[in-house]
């Protein structure tokens, strides 16, 4: 059965200083199964007391995102150079603390930043090698479908997976429509996808731009933009997708405060959708 989770970067950034406390309260009047934890870079100084105290509030947490930096880092950094080192570390420490939060899917931004996928050569090589790791924790690596600025996210999936025929990776409605590939999904030609499971979780957000609109790429909640969000989750429940999806939706403010209602629309959607 699928579950709808809630990001915390939807609740938490940088308008509230990032108060993962704010969790435990809000969590309660969530209309949803639980979060899709995601790692900020400027945790990793109090990562054990993150972890102790995120496993004190009882939160269930079955899905983490990789800190975004890692990506960069890697778009910027051949694997055989020193500086690759510091990426793969800073993947395990979020391996370790995705096992200590119980996730057991992690999501990767495998290329990102102003060089994004510019090196390809550079995140296809570090793929294998994360990998790796991930699956010693006993976790599902996915490679998120985010936009490029040299070609597009859907080339670079199948450029993986021509030499990883096992990857596995999580769909972004706005990346893709970001890219107007959002349609791809339903072509026969891109079957596979869903047809040899290798989308294995769902980001839900809407986009109000058009063809690679740099200044309009926001996290909007369902109903905002442009996207037909009743044909996307009708087909997805053709396909018999029983796995995760993740509300990213930004809904806090200026001031930090947080919009609920605006996040319980967004889950109450999906579920009248059907899918669970």
């Amino acid at each position: 059965m699928s579950e709808i989770l809630c990001s915390t970067g939807a609740i938490i950034g940088r308008p509230n200083n990032r108060d993962y406390t704010l969790l435990k309260k809000l969590s309660g009047k969530l209309k949803f199964d639980g979060f899709e934890f995601m790692m900020y870079s400027s945790w990793y100084e109090i990562k054990d007391k993150l972890v102790e105290e995120l496993l004190d509030m009882g939160l269930y947490i079955p899905v983490m995102h990789c800190d975004k930096h890692i990506g960069e880092s890697i778009s910027l950094n051949d694997i055989n150079d020193d500086s690759f080192d510091e990426a793969r570390s800073l993947f395990e420490v979020n391996c370790e603390i995705a096992d200590k939060l119980g996730a057991k899917k992690l999501v990767i931004h495998l290329w990102d930043g102003v060089t994004s996928d510019n090196n390809f050569n550079n995140n296809i090589r570090a793929y294998g090698i994360l990998k790796e790791i991930a699956d010693a924790y006993g976790i599902d690596l996915l490679v998120e479908n985010v936009v490029c600025n040299n070609e597009n996210p859907m080339k670079r999936w199948c450029e993986l997976l021509e030499i990883y025929p096992d990857i596995h990776f999580i769909f972004d409605t706005k990346m893709a429509d970001f890219h107007e590939q959002l349609d791809l999904l339903y072509e026969e030609e891109y079957s596979f996808l869903w047809r040899d499971g290798h989308i294995r979780h769902y980001h839900v957000n809407d986009y109000g731009g058009g063809y690679m609109e740099w200044d309009k790429l926001k996290s909007l909640p369902i109903g905002s933009g442009h996207i037909d969000f009743e044909k996307f989750f009708l087909f997805v429940k053709k396909t018999g997708y029983s796995h995760t999806f993740t509300v990213e939706a930004t809904a806090f403010d200026r001031a930090g405060s947080v919009d609920i209602n605006m996040l319980n629309k967004c889950f109450e959607f999906i579920k009248n959708c059907s899918l669970l």
